[in-house]
């Protein structure tokens, strides 16, 4: 098992290191120069385009809810807990390579759903089924000519292995550690709970989860964002302090312990790629199920993802941290954090400073909340995948697993399952932003199409 751990932690050292984090951004960057930043330039029109039914087509569920499954498995942890341990382990200069990270995100998001749609299928239950497994098997032979399968396989296989981990079981314990801390709910009477609500969820298909988290992502995000906003009001006065901490560490170069700009960096794109999971090929597996007519429109509503999920709500959590008092510079530098906290528990401790009494409950159960839209958005990506490798009737069977796993979760340690499932996911890009470069031109061309036409 020592052995097994080595080369787990091994992979996971790579999916996530410099390599892979330059090769993410990189093609962040190439694909909002391609696209001439329409992340930015259709950001107004992005939220038009959400609430009008003129461009609906063929497909399974809405683009509102397409985008709200999609933001229902990034919207969680990585909002409340990876955005603390970026500052705790990079600095307060860290938030700031987050929202490099996810500027350019919102690119690569777009790229991912136009392609999503442009070569999804029928699937013999007739639904729709899309993502990186089928633009890279279909579009990378349309513009390359040979068998692009192999390649899809491998990330459909990678998506697979990460769901049982980072979108079921890690988020079930997150639950459990959540309730039991806050309320002394005995682990099993949550694995239980979660085990029967995911099982009632996900036995309806995608159409049964789009209406669960178009109703929960919503209500969860906004009431988040106002308790982050009643923290902010109420201390207003340290919030340009927090703002300057951010911008003057970004480059100064001083990490925790002293570590170099490197560091900074590193840990602050990690975790803002980690929020908005802009690269990794998850999010147009949602996208592909939207009722649309163009894959650009779906492009354009897509780009919303990491607007939204790092723009706004990381930068919310972490500005809550760097006004609570819990954070500090220290006058060799160095930063200091109140008695060394990380993760849920570091964002949990900054509300109850700013909001004593009920500050730390908004963390449990905004946790609470986006653990559970998070498990049933991955559950959606999980069975696609396993229906891109086995066909559809394995997903019947997965559907029983995946509530099983909830349980499980909630019940068991988690620490090599954690490692194994953050490998495959970081794996999850390399194929993906392999057919995101190869097929850019695919991508721009249809852009360019698109705006050409009146009205846009």
């Amino acid at each position: 098992m020592q052995v097994l751990n080595s080369l787990v932690g091994t992979i996971g050292g790579f999916a996530w290191g410099p390599v892979m984090i330059v090769f993410l951004v990189g093609t962040g960057v190439i694909l909002t120069l391609g696209t001439r930043f329409v992340q930015f330039r259709k950001l107004f029109f992005a939220f038009k385009l959400l609430f009008s039914s003129s461009h609906h087509g063929k497909g399974d569920i809405t683009p509102f809810q397409a985008l709200m499954t999609s933001l229902s498995a990034t919207i969680g942890t990585g909002n409340i807990a990876g955005v603390a341990t970026a500052i705790a382990s990079g600095g307060p200069g860290a938030v700031f390579w987050m929202w490099v990270t996810g500027a350019f995100g919102g690119a690569v998001k777009f790229s991912e759903a136009v392609l999503a749609v442009k070569y999804r299928i029928t699937n013999e239950n007739g639904e729709q089924s899309g993502g990186p497994m089928y633009y890279i098997k279909h579009g990378m032979q349309e513009k390359f000519g040979g068998n692009w399968a192999w390649l899809g396989w491998l990330f459909a296989l990678f998506g697979f292995v990460a769901s049982f981990g980072i979108g079921s079981m890690v988020q079930s314990n997150s639950v459990a550690s959540a309730l039991n801390s806050s309320l002394n709910v005995p682990d099993w009477i949550t694995g239980v709970v979660l085990s029967l609500a995911v099982g009632m969820v996900v036995i309806g298909g995608i159409k049964s989860i789009a209406k669960v988290t178009s109703k929960i992502v919503p209500l969860m995000a906004v009431t988040y964002v106002i308790g982050c906003l009643v923290v902010l009001f109420v201390n207003g006065s340290v919030v340009p302090q927090a703002l300057h901490m951010i911008f003057d560490n970004a480059f100064s170069g001083t990490a925790v312990g002293g570590g170099v700009l490197g560091t900074v960096i590193r840990f602050g794109v990690a975790r803002g790629v980690f929020s908005n999971e802009a690269g990794l090929g998850s999010a147009p597996i949602a996208h592909a199920a939207s009722k649309i007519k163009d894959p650009v429109t779906q492009g354009i509503i897509a780009s919303l993802g990491s607007f939204i999920d790092t723009l706004v709500i990381c930068t919310m959590t972490a500005l809550v941290i760097l006004v609570s008092g819990l954070v500090s510079i220290g006058g060799d530098g160095l930063m200091v954090i109140t008695d060394t906290l990380s993760g849920a528990a570091l964002t949990s401790r900054a509300f109850a400073a700013c909001l004593p009494g009920f500050g730390q409950f908004i963390v449990t159960f905004g946790l609470i909340f986006f653990a559970f839209s998070t498990i049933l958005g991955w559950f959606y990506y999980g069975s696609k995948c396993l229906e891109y490798i086995a066909g559809v009737k394995a997903v019947e069977v997965y559907k029983w697993v995946w509530a099983i796993l909830a349980f499980l979760g909630a019940t068991v340690s988690m620490d090599f399952v954690w490692n194994l499932s953050d490998a495959f996911n970081g794996l999850m890009a390399i194929p993906n932003l392999i057919a995101l470069l190869g097929l850019s031109p695919v991508i721009i061309g249809l852009l360019r199409a698109y705006e050409s036409r009146p009205k846009h």
